[in-house]
């Protein structure tokens, strides 16, 4: 197996090109696109090289629940696209997610998360480390004063989702990364809804980055699929072993399926994002628009923060219908263009009522305090002509 132009530096050319060249190993056949490794297992020429693979001695694949061809490259492939020196591709998202906290935290441990939350991340703070003796604390995750009162002495790890799912509350990176270095924790974000394309997280300072290649990197609504990126230390020292041991791996058909959808990514996260804009501005001048949530809107809570932060406002966007949820279902149902699905980050369109569904674990005393309504809308912006979409908007408001 080889890399075709081994001598040439990825990390020096530009975005479309790293997502097309990128991560690629050819086989002796010399194919144009990449293949697909299926296979389990791999076999050796004798059982010194075998000892000498699972010692780490010699370079090479012993098992696909660690690693192979298929994932190998799509791992490549992602630490170019995130300017990452390591990178671990996971079964899925919430695979990712778990991994990053667990591998690193212990009974007696101090866990730090800012409030709004996607409902599977705050059924693992709230739910699932109290269960293994871990300490945890949610808090506004807009407020400097609450995250420095937040930290203790055992505090390990601390976790944020900005723009936060669903309501794209925006946290300072800068200043929750430099709390942690001062108290020796580790900062893991969650990047999903803003995408590399539209957030680089380790220039503001995060050990961590987690993603669901689910969302805009597949992109087309088809795998299951996660990653956790970082340091070349922390992913081979510390996240490895528990992967390897516990086996949330990628199947190399969905890595393959993923590693192909990169090569659009810069093209289809230009439209996505471009598309969300219009809407975002669209949607903030109609009368029946209680309120809209876009981090590059002026009315944004958090507008100031995100124009530091964020290169673009990304491909999602929270509203509030007028009225309740009898009448944000009937404007829902409305819908021609745009679906319904709890789903995100694909080429259509898709709106979710997170209150009656991605977010429907959380007590609803809990919902109104972090401000996800019977009103509120999450709408992932697609790929379609961004007229017909304002149409369908516009005729479903009616």
């Amino acid at each position: 197996m080889t890399y075709k132009n081994k001598n040439l530096d990825f990390k020096k050319l530009k975005l479309e090109t790293q997502m097309v060249r990128g991560g690629t190993i050819r086989s002796n056949f010399g194919e144009t696109s990449e293949a697909i490794f299926l296979n389990s297992g791999f076999a050796y020429n004798s059982a010194e090289i075998a000892e000498s693979r699972f010692n780490g001695e010699a370079p090479g694949y012993v098992y696909s629940r660690y690693l192979n061809p298929s994932l190998k490259m799509l791992e490549d492939k992602l630490t170019l696209l995130e300017g990452a020196e390591s990178c671990c591709v996971m079964a899925s998202g919430m695979a990712a997610v778990f991994a990053s906290i667990m591998c690193q935290i212990k009974a007696g441990d101090h866990f730090i998360a800012s409030k709004v939350l996607f409902g599977s991340c705050f059924h693992i703070a709230t739910k699932i480390l109290p269960n293994y003796g871990i300490e945890v604390t949610l808090v506004d995750g807009t407020s400097e004063d609450a995250w420095r009162k937040a930290f203790k002495k055992n505090t390990k790890v601390v976790f944020i989702e900005t723009p936060a799912n669903p309501n794209l509350e925006i946290i300072d990176i800068r200043m929750v990364a430099k709390l942690c270095k001062k108290n020796s924790a580790q900062l893991i974000v969650d990047n999903i809804f803003a995408s590399p394309y539209s957030q680089k997280s380790f220039e503001l300072g995060a050990d961590i980055i987690v993603y669901s290649t689910t969302k805009h990197m597949d992109g087309q609504g088809r795998t299951l699929g996660g990653c956790v990126l970082g340091s070349e230390e922390f992913i081979k020292e510390i996240l490895l072993p528990f992967h390897r041991h516990t086996g949330p791996a990628l199947s190399p058909f969905n890595a393959w399926i993923i590693l192909k959808s990169l090569e659009t990514f810069p093209l289809r996260m230009e439209r996505h994002c471009s598309n969300a804009k219009k809407i975002a501005e669209f949607l903030e001048k109609h009368p029946k628009v209680k309120r809209v949530l876009y981090p590059t809107l002026k009315s944004h809570p958090q507008f100031e923060v995100a124009k530091k932060q964020m290169l673009n406002g990304g491909a999602m966007l929270a509203f509030e219908v007028k009225g309740g949820k009898k009448e944000t279902f009937a404007f829902m149902n409305r819908l021609k263009i745009i679906d319904i699905s709890n789903n995100l980050g694909d080429a259509k369109s898709l709106i979710t009522h997170p209150a009656t569904t991605t977010h429907s674990n959380i007590p609803r005393d809990e919902q109104e305090k972090i401000g996800i309504t019977e009103s509120m809308c999450r709408l992932s912006v697609g790929l379609e002509n961004v007229e017909d979409l304002i149409d369908d908007l516009k005729q479903s408001l009616k």
